[in-house]
């Protein structure tokens, strides 16, 4: 369970990035991209 809400986490906030992208807001659009790759359970979690 906890593992798909990691999952869904990441995915909200990696599409959030794309779209402060795409609304030329680079830098946060950045780092919510990177955040949501280390908080998704593909990548290096910090809740584990």
């Amino acid at each position: 369970m906890l593992s798909f809400l990691l999952w869904l986490l990441a995915v909200v906030l990696v599409i959030s990035g794309i779209v402060s992208l795409f609304r030329k807001q680079f830098l946060w659009g950045i780092v919510l991209i990177v955040v949501g790759l280390l908080v998704g359970p593909g990548g290096v979690s910090i809740f584990t």
